[in-house]
């Protein structure tokens, strides 16, 4: 599964690359298990804040993985397969959710004995361009905000929550002991908090 690759990636991400050609090529099971052991901690976080169930989270996280797999041949390495993976997970999610929802108003509307009378409209998870170019204004700020920090602060900011790695990919990744980068990563936390504190209306 050789695909032109993009230059610009992270060597995080052409790594990730590397295993998924594995995973394909030579049905490479430990390929399958190290892409689920980089990316499983950060999806389930991502999934348990868009319907804060960890029992919903938990399954959720196996099917996206599950459909990853499936449609892995459709990967493009012209960008992050962690990009491809995080929206397939984001999509599954969205589905099931729009799903309990028009469960939930069916059989709302049957205890009111207003069987199959009102067309339930999903409730859309897309954001309007408007409201798209908003979110990238604040993507902006926030990339400057964070700017501002020291750099062991600022790269640890960006790994956590705009690369979102675990803790401990963090920790292999910077060369510090686990408990240094919690420790470190709540003192970030805290000078962004004061940073933010005079742009509050910006941001």
């Amino acid at each position: 599964m050789e695909k032109l690759l993009n230059n610009n990636l992270s060597d995080k991400a052409k790594y990730d690359y590397t295993l998924v050609c594995r995973a394909l090529d030579n049905n490479d099971e430990k390929a399958y298990a190290e892409i689920m052991a980089r990316y499983r901690e950060p999806i389930y976080y991502m999934l348990l804040k868009m319907i804060r169930s960890e029992v919903d989270a938990e399954d959720l996280t196996i099917e996206a993985f599950g459909k990853a797999f499936k449609k892995l041949e459709q990967y493009e390495p012209t960008y992050a397969f962690s990009t491809w993976l995080y929206k397939i997970a984001t999509n599954n999610c969205i589905d099931f959710i729009r799903k309990k929802k028009m469960k939930t108003l069916s059989l709302d509307a049957n205890q009111e004995g207003e069987e199959n009378s009102r067309n339930y409209e999903p409730i859309a998870y897309t954001l309007t361009p408007e409201e798209e170019i908003i979110q990238n204004q604040k993507i902006i700020l926030m990339h400057k905000v964070v700017d501002q920090l020291k750099p062991r602060y600022k790269a640890l900011i960006e790994l956590r929550y705009f690369k979102e790695y675990s803790y401990q990919e963090i920790a292999t990744e910077m060369k510090l002991p686990l408990g240094t980068v919690k420790a470190q990563l709540f003192r970030a936390k805290e000078l962004l908090h004061e940073i933010l504190k005079d742009r509050r209306n910006s941001i």
